[in-house]
């Protein structure tokens, strides 16, 4: 396989095993046949290893890692993006979904604009895969100060070309390590949306996403502090600056639309 059209989709698994059968048949749907999954599973005592043990017998480009010991999703990220043998980078949660396009489309996309680094737009579904109702868009062209100041990509949706952007390792954090890679990024080159719909991010009890507002605040706070190395003062005032951007997002990028009952005549 030429190592230049593949594409490495670095998935992080913990008690997903009610989830994950169904990403790993998103990624086997994909029209793009030029890819390998990096499955890094974080000691999960759930059905998570039975299944992709049988996924890996009926495809060879599934590759599965277990930790030894529960690590974190910052250290699973960092080992499956150490094992990409790609030129492509991109990224999928153990319970999100995509489009069996997406990897077709958005690389068609970066090959065609010149782009190193990219994000499309999605929607959420609930714990049954039913939507509801939540569009997630965002700006057409993000720069630095952007992604500082605002999570413009969802995890689901980036990619990003490592011949260019070199390989990315983040500091050990809980939460919000997937944003510590964009800023990682976004230092390399900007980042630009293919304005179509690709992916179903899946809202679940189980994530470690605070709820509370206050919660979700403080929750970035090692994200500069720690993964940024900044001093508390302006650890604190990326922290606020997060506040408004995020707001300034749900206010114009997240639209709600109406599902479609199935059921209804």
């Amino acid at each position: 396989m030429d190592n230049n059209n593949l594409v490495s989709i670095i998935m992080p698994s913990y008690q997903c095993g009610r989830f994950i059968e169904e990403s790993i048949r998103s990624v086997r749907a994909q029209t793009y046949p030029y890819w390998e999954l990096i499955i890094v599973d974080d000691c999960s005592d759930d059905s998570t290893v039975e299944i992709v043990s049988e996924a890996k017998k009926h495809d060879n480009r599934i590759c599965f890692i277990r930790n030894g010991s529960n690590l974190g999703a910052a250290v699973s990220r960092n080992l499956a993006i150490r094992k990409a043998k790609g030129r492509w980078i991109a990224f999928l949660d153990s319970d999100d979904l995509w489009e069996p396009t997406k990897l077709e489309k958005q690389i068609k996309f970066m090959v065609e604009n010149g782009y190193v680094f990219s994000y499309h737009e999605y929607v959420e579904i609930d714990l049954h895969g039913n939507e509801l109702g939540i569009h997630v868009s965002g700006k057409k062209h993000v720069k630095k100060f952007d992604v500082f100041a605002c999570c413009w990509p969802g995890c689901l949706s980036v990619m990003y070309d490592a011949s260019a952007v070199g390989l990315i390792q983040i500091k050990d954090i809980k939460r919000n390590n997937d944003t510590a890679l964009w800023l990682k990024v976004i230092r390399r080159a900007d980042c630009y949306l293919l304005p179509e719909i690709l992916g179903k991010y899946r809202r679940r009890d189980g994530s470690i996403t605070p709820k509370r507002l206050w919660d979700r605040i403080l929750a970035h706070y090692p994200l500069f502090r720690v993964a940024e190395e900044m001093n508390p003062i302006s650890a604190i005032f990326w922290v606020i600056m997060n506040m408004f951007g995020n707001a300034y997002k749900k206010m114009k990028y997240v639209k709600q639309y109406e599902v479609k009952d199935p059921y209804r005549v």
